[in-house]
């Protein structure tokens, strides 16, 4: 009788489940294949009529090698820029802001709500509002002429200045050294951890990619045969700004949550220990909240990767100054007819989310695991 009525319930989970798993395996992974071999194909459009012919990698190739595709890689210049200081100041604001909160200020749940009202809102609301604000002969750029003083002349979603330039020639190099930073930061992980072996292997990446750099591997790839600049638009500032505000409200209750989680017995063993309050966050508090901080940058990194609808009402997709993958992607594919190109675009951005989501989840099962 119990195993039957064992196989009666895990036949009933399934059959509950059956259907989920049906529509994930269709509109999901089915879409992902479709997509994925779409972008090695020729595919001009629906209304093209044409024979679809695959083409394998091509397309591929011509985003990060073609003549043509410049406003592609300078998509891809502005992402790495927009997440690094988006997620750093999330990150830098939401703990301002919790350690603020936890003082024992007085009307704390008026200022906690403040602070997660941007985050209640969806993109598109918060993205108008920043519009208005950020526009050249208004907003913000007014805010002096209030007190008499000359207005601003700040063109913050169209200025096409660029700081911290850069050739596509030198990105080898640069991944290159950015894979030793990140084997570095491994082994030393491994090593705390008693994982010799694993410090080893990382470590030996990491000299082995330094000793390729320093024998010239990186200027042996050419991925032009022209020097092609690139660096940070001036004009992503207001898009970071925005997106900052929105979501540095999310960073501010996890951080708050985690530093009420700790037991206030750490900080008064602390304190009776001559541990200033600095010493007291810098020492303890600030250690046991790196599990929080690790999540939260893969929340926000997802976020920045995928970006769209913000960017999208800010400043509209035929802003080159402010392009995304994900809004080149739009272009490409629904102006421009090129739905094989924009197949490829999309593909590139599954992989930049997946480069960063399942190293995590997999980390995240093995420790479990090991519990």
């Amino acid at each position: 009788m119990d195993g039957f009525k064992f196989n009666r319930d895990r036949f009933a989970a399934i059959i509950t489940l059956l259907p989920s798993i049906i529509l994930l395996a269709i509109f999901v992974y089915g879409f992902i294949f479709r997509t994925a071999y779409s972008s090695m194909t020729d595919w001009q459009g629906i209304a093209a009529n044409q024979e679809l012919n695959f083409i394998g990698l091509e397309n591929y190739k011509q985003l990060f090698t073609g003549l043509l595709e410049i406003r592609f890689r300078q998509s891809l210049v502005n992402t790495f820029f927009f997440t690094l200081f988006f997620i750093t100041g999330c990150i830098s604001l939401g703990l301002l802001f919790a350690v603020l909160l936890d003082q024992n200020i007085r009307f704390e749940g008026f200022f906690r709500l403040i602070f997660l009202y941007p985050m209640s809102l969806s993109f598109i609301v918060s993205g108008t509002v920043w519009r208005w604000l950020f526009n050249p002969s208004g907003g913000i750029n007014r805010l002096p002429a209030l007190v008499n003083l000359e207005a601003l002349d700040i063109r913050w979603l169209t200025d096409r200045t660029q700081v911290w330039q850069f050739t596509w020639l030198q990105l080898p190099a640069i991944l290159g050294y950015a894979l030793i930073i990140v084997m570095v930061i491994l082994a030393l992980r491994y090593r705390r951890e008693g994982s010799m072996w694993k410090a080893w292997l990382v470590a030996g990446i990491g000299i082995a990619t330094l000793v390729w750099l320093l024998t010239g591997g990186a200027e042996k790839i050419q991925l032009l045969s022209y020097p092609e600049k690139h660096g940070f638009n001036l004009a992503m500032v207001g898009i970071i700004i925005a997106a900052t505000w929105q979501m540095a409200g999310y960073m501010m209750a996890m951080y708050l949550a985690g530093i009420r989680g700790i037991p206030d017995e750490l900080r008064e063993a602390a304190r009776v220990d001559g541990a200033s309050e600095l010493q007291i966050y810098r020492q303890i508090i600030l250690p046991m909240l790196q599990p929080i901080t690790l999540s939260a940058m893969i929340v926000l990194g997802h976020i920045s990767l995928k970006i769209f609808d913000l960017i999208f009402v800010m400043t509209g997709p035929d802003n080159s100054a402010t392009d995304v993958p994900g809004t080149l992607m739009f272009v490409t594919s629904f102006r421009g007819n090129e739905f094989a190109k924009g197949a490829a675009i999309a593909t590139v951005m599954l992989v930049m989310v997946a480069l960063v989501i399942v190293p995590y989840l997999v980390n995240t099962l093995r420790s479990e695991q090991e519990l």
